[in-house]
């Protein structure tokens, strides 16, 4: 870890040994007495070795527009963005390490290739209620957290249920993110308290929520507390990036685990679209907001637009956004014989111009006759400009 790195960053490296009152190289390089299988001495050499490969990035890379890291790699993704300085999070990870460190008597394991679903009901019908779901990684990958006796005794449950390609012990020292931890939380919560936070420069994506840290220092410090007995939300931070209009994913450091999952996480097949119901959220959106405002993206989809109070003028005018907006003729009459969201919908979806005008497009030929659902992700992805064609090529490969 970090061979290439210690040697290039020499003051990182005195200010790591000051901290942590060993040598960090000597750490990472020889794992002396095998020291980096336990907690304690395993977050900090990760925490110091993410840092030198932020120096190395800082040269090289344009400016980011959000962080984030998974599990521990959150306190790196807060250092780069600002929020405290190398050694005060160097700091805070040796202490969060030596917390969970003291939690024994439980273990991980992964579990791929099923949805959440299946996982969660197979835990409950063989209950199973002292294992949680610790790391949400990808849409078929789970990392469960629990007791060592209760994970041995549905590993061959879940080995058995349909579509699992696996059921993996995680080589940790104990049930990271789940209830058991809850009194590190508590212990690390107190230590964080004194702790000041600054400003982000970038926006961070936090674990516990999948959502960006807020500006509150205070709300920084309280899901870093949480973080520790709380899951991973892994995917939703990925799909909230997505979401966000990310489209360019850099993962620092020489391993690219996190660059497979968020492979895994953006090429996992959408749902079907609904176009009643993308027809309902258009009629909100690019009909009736104009008029009343933001009201109308919460009104009820079955409710009248009587309870709006609008009057003739206003279906008339209605009825010209709709005309505009769906690009067919539209009579005031119309918006008051249907005077509903969910009513209109269903009466617009009977007319040959409105359902072929609102249909989802059929993807090309190609990509639609081609068997593989991940593959045809990745094409569409391709066409659309999301991926580089030399991404698209790697990513296939990967896949075969």
């Amino acid at each position: 870890m970090g061979r290439s790195l210690f040697g290039r960053f020499p003051d990182l490296r005195r200010r790591a040994d000051r901290v942590l009152g060993y040598s960090i190289e000597e750490l990472c390089l020889a794992n002396p007495d095998r020291r980096l299988s336990e907690t304690a001495y395993a977050q900090p050499a990760i925490y110091v070795v993410n840092a030198l490969h932020w120096s190395e990035a800082q040269q090289d890379l344009p400016p980011a527009d959000f962080f984030a890291g998974h599990s521990l790699g959150e306190y790196s993704a807060l250092f780069a963005a600002g929020a405290f300085d190398f050694e005060t999070g160097l700091t805070l990870v040796r202490r969060r390490a030596e917390l969970m460190g003291q939690v024994s008597g439980g273990a991980m394991a992964a579990v791929i290739g099923v949805s959440e679903q299946i996982v969660e009901e197979t835990l409950k019908q063989h209950d199973a209620t002292g294992v949680v779901i610790a790391n949400y990684n990808a849409p078929e990958q789970f990392v469960l957290s629990g007791s060592r006796e209760e994970l041995a005794r549905i590993k061959p449950v879940f080995e058995k249920v349909e579509g699992v390609r696996g059921f993996v012990p995680v080589h940790v020292s104990g049930p990271f993110h789940a209830p058991a931890m809850a009194p590190a939380a508590a212990r690390f919560r107190s230590l964080l308290a004194s702790v000041d936070v600054g400003d982000l420069r970038t926006p961070v994506i936090s674990n516990v929520t999948g959502r960006p840290f807020g500006p509150d220092a205070q709300q920084v410090r309280d899901l870093l507390a949480e973080q520790i007995a709380k899951p991973v939300r892994w995917t939703d931070c990925i799909r909230y990036l997505r979401d966000a209009g990310v489209t360019v994913f850099t993962e620092l450091g020489e391993s690219k685990v996190l660059t497979s999952l968020i492979d895994r996480i953006t090429t996992a097949q959408e749902p079907a679209p609904d176009p009643r119901q993308d027809l309902i959220e258009r009629i909100k959106r690019e009909i009736l907001q104009p008029e009343i405002g933001d009201e109308a993206l919460d009104f009820d989809e079955d409710a009248s637009f009587r309870q709006l109070g609008l009057n003739s003028i206003i279906y008339v005018r209605l009825a010209r956004r709709a005309g505009t907006a769906l690009g067919a003729p539209i009579k005031p009459d119309v918006i008051f014989q249907h005077r509903s969201c969910a009513a209109l919908a269903d009466y617009l979806l009977t007319r040959d111009d409105i359902a072929q005008a609102t249909a989802p497009e059929t993807p090309p030929e190609p990509l639609r006759e081609y068997q593989d659902e991940r593959v045809t992700a990745l094409l569409r992805d391709c066409a659309n400009g999301t991926l580089s064609v030399a991404r698209t090529i790697e990513a296939i490969r990967a896949l075969a």
